[in-house]
């Protein structure tokens, strides 16, 4: 796997977005906030279109990632938001460029089925808040933590102990992303990786009957049985129905896996809610998970 330069002053740096449309006034934020890191920011030549939900026509979205991509000088892709349409646009771009000269592509939910893309062609990338998010409540640290690691390189995260928790040590790879991202890819050629990694995970705004569907999903195509680690995140605003599925996200998630060996570390802060931290997706990585159910992540 290659991993980017870390950024520098005097860089540039693209703001596209390959989902759902954004506003000038969230951009504009961004990339004051982007500015005040010594950043050079140049939007996308599509980025404020609209078409319906997406920030412009498929052709359009794939042509901004394309010149991002293509673009000698950019040293990072922020991609905006999430929502929907980056998986339709993943086949319509010629990813040669970045083969050649890595940059950071940045982003997350919608945005994971990008980070496996690069993943198989030996890229690193980040899992972190986006730009339409800079400006919001709560989501000052987790700009911070993206700054950092851009500049300086990745940190490690700890998460408190869950009464789910398996202790264990185990090194790998950190693959992963938005649960339901990772089992709508699984049987694609950007599924999860066959090898012994790490995978986290997180989602939002499910149902829980869902949760238990696509980890039945992954159990059943041999994902689960695969792993070395597990890393849960941030199981935020899940839904229930009038009659009630039972079980709460995390007690699902813990049934599909507790016949495995591997440890599993519960309540990291990754995913939807605050603070969102940024982790390199494709690192080589350690998860420990002590007796006492504490974890943490580092990295290599």
């Amino acid at each position: 796997m290659h991993r980017p330069t870390y950024l520098k002053a005097g860089d540039k740096v693209r703001i596209i977005s390959t989902a759902r449309k954004v506003t000038p006034e969230d951009m504009d934020k961004a990339a004051s906030i982007l500015n005040e890191w010594g950043l050079q920011v140049v939007f996308g030549n599509n980025l404020f279109e609209d078409n319906h939900q997406f920030a412009g026509t498929d052709a359009q979205r794939a042509a901004d990632l394309q010149a991002a991509i293509d673009d000698p000088h950019c040293k990072a892709i922020f991609c905006a938001r999430g929502g929907y349409g980056s998986m339709r646009i993943i086949n319509a771009v010629n990813w040669s460029n970045i083969i050649s000269s890595p940059k950071w592509l940045i982003g997350f939910s919608d945005i994971s089925v990008l980070l496996f893309r690069l993943y198989y062609l030996g890229i690193e990338s980040i899992h972190g808040i986006m730009p339409g998010l800079f400006s919001k409540d709560k989501a000052g640290d987790s700009v911070d933590m993206l700054r950092r690691l851009l500049f300086s390189g990745p940190e490690p995260i700890t998460a408190p102990e869950s009464e789910f928790s398996r202790h264990g040590e185990a090194s790998g790879r950190l693959v992963g992303g938005n649960l339901s991202m990772i089992s709508i890819m699984e049987g694609t050629s950007f599924n999860v990786p066959s090898v012994s990694n790490i995978l986290f995970i997180e989602d939002l705004d499910e149902y829980l009957y869902h949760v238990d569907r696509m980890m039945v999903h992954l159990k059943l195509s041999g994902v689960l049985e695969s792993l070395a680690g597990l890393v849960v995140g941030q199981m935020s605003g899940m839904n229930d129905n009038p009659i009630p599925f039972g079980k709460q996200a995390y007690q699902i998630i813990h049934e599909h896996v507790k016949e495995y060996q591997y440890p599993v570390g519960y309540n990291f802060n990754i995913g939807h809610d605050y603070p969102n931290h940024p982790v390199i997706h494709g690192a080589k990585c350690t998860l420990k998970v002590t007796s006492e159910g504490n974890a943490k992540l580092s990295f290599d």
